[in-house]
C-alpha cells in the first residue's frame, strides 16, 4: 500500500484535472444513488479534505442520514480513474458557507467556479446552498496506462484507524 502524501497527492492532482466525479450514497433502502459533482480538494500536510458546493435537497439529507459516507469515482477517456472513499458532513453554519463559496469562487482552474452562476444560488446565504465536507478514509489512483498497457502504478491508501 502506497503511502497517504504520494497517495493523496497524485488524487489531488487527478481529480483537479478530470473536475466532475461521481458521488454515490445510499438510501434507505440500501440501494446506491449516484450524481455528478465538482470537489475541491485540500491537502495540507497530512490531512486531505474536499468540499462540495451543492444543493441540501431532502434526498441528499436523507441518504447521509441514513450513511455519512460517500465514494467519489473520476474517470476520464484516457482510462485515469481515482477514487475517493469519504465521510461526509454538511455545513450549513453561515459563516462556514462563506468559506466554502469563497473556496470555489477563488479556486484554481479548472475547479474554481463563480457558485451564483446556479439557479436560487445568490449568495452563500442562500438556503438552497450548502457545503459537504469530505473526509477520506480510502484514496485509490489508477492512471489510465496501468488499464491500457500495463505499465504504471495504482496507488492506494487506506486509513486503518476508520
Amino acid at each position: 500500500m502506497a503511502s497517504f502524501s504520494e497517495t493523496a497527492s497524485a488524487f489531488v492532482k487527478m481529480a483537479h484535472e478530470i473536475v466532475w466525479c461521481n458521488v454515490a450514497t445510499i438510501d434507505k433502502k440500501g440501494r446506491p444513488r449516484s450524481r455528478v459533482l465538482h470537489p475541491i480538494w485540500e491537502l495540507k500536510g497530512e490531512e486531505l479534505v474536499g468540499w462540495i458546493a451543492t444543493g441540501p435537497t431532502r434526498t441528499k439529507k436523507e441518504h447521509l442520514r441514513i450513511s455519512a459516507y460517500v465514494s467519489c469515482n473520476y474517470w476520464t477517456k484516457n482510462q485515469d480513474t481515482c477514487l475517493a472513499e469519504c465521510h461526509a458532513s454538511w455545513v450549513e453554519e453561515p459563516e462556514a458557507k462563506q468559506v466554502i463559496w469563497d473556496k470555489f469562487v477563488n479556486g484554481p482552474a479548472p475547479v474554481g467556479y463563480d457558485p451564483s452562476m446556479i439557479p436560487g444560488w445568490e449568495s452563500a446565504a442562500s438556503e438552497n446552498f450548502a457545503g459537504l465536507r469530505l473526509d477520506p478514509w480510502r484514496l485509490r489512483v489508477m492512471p489510465g496506462s496501468v488499464m491500457l498497457a500495463g505499465s504504471g502504478e495504482t496507488l492506494v491508501w487506506e486509513d486503518n484507524n476508520d
